[in-house]
């Protein structure tokens, strides 16, 4: 069956062309060929990097005609409002050599021309992801820091002070490495790592807000920042 690509001049026509080669390397078949050749000529330069696919397809056949590598063959390709690729360019196959349009009932103007291979599965992934990357805001900037979390006598059972500390979860905070520490006369502090996000956790909400506050304040006293470092 035909694809047909309607004024390849005009913002809608490019986006149809982008939607086409969103999961295809070519614009027919499963390697460059005259079909390819139609649709790059029918093109007036190089396209907006707006459209990603066809920038990508576009500089491939580029490529592919700098080294004249490009297949004479094709299963059929139409641009209206533009006139064939000239012959010097790529040899036109005889009528005998052009392969069967297979009978179809869908009405759709392209045909998804049978299974994509694994090749072309993970080249539309990679595409994929890499729009989604260059969508994604850059990454907020961490910091790690070193606390120092005070009971309030000898008699406060630190392991559920250290449980009460770890129990606040929030996103863009994670809880680290941690140990005791004596201070005297029988009372120790805990000494406790964590790693934050900067945008997301403000390290004097953390603990005026949650670990000197009720309920945490039943174990704990208070609580101060020993290091502060950027990651």
């Amino acid at each position: 069956m035909a694809v047909t690509f309607y004024n390849l001049s005009s913002k809608a026509g490019l986006e149809k062309l982008d939607n086409h080669l969103k999961s295809r390397s070519y614009i027919t078949g499963y390697q460059a060929s005259k079909d390819d050749i139609t649709v790059h000529a029918a093109l007036k330069g190089a396209p907006s990097s707006e459209f990603i696919n066809v920038s990508r397809w576009f500089n491939h056949i580029e490529a592919l005609l700098r080294i004249s590598g490009v297949s004479a063959e094709g299963s059929g390709v139409s641009v209206e409002g533009f006139a064939p690729v000239a012959e010097e360019s790529v040899a036109t196959p005889s009528v005998t050599d052009a392969k069967p349009a297979e009978d179809d009932d869908d009405d759709s103007d392209v045909d998804l021309f049978g299974e994509e291979t694994e090749e072309e599965k993970k080249a539309a992934e990679e595409r994929a992801a890499a729009v989604k990357a260059s969508g994604k805001k850059k990454e907020s900037g961490k910091s790690s820091i070193l606390l120092d979390v005070k009971p309030w006598d000898d008699e406060t059972d630190m392991a559920k002070l250290e449980e009460t500390v770890r129990s606040v979860q929030m996103e863009g905070l994670t809880w680290g490495m941690s140990k005791l520490v004596a201070v005297g006369y029988g009372i120790k502090k805990l000494q406790i790592m964590m790693t934050i996000v900067d945008d997301l956790v403000s390290i004097d909400s953390l603990i005026e807000d949650h670990l000197t506050s009720e309920p945490a304040n039943e174990y704990i006293q208070s609580c101060d920042i020993v290091a502060f470092n950027k990651i």
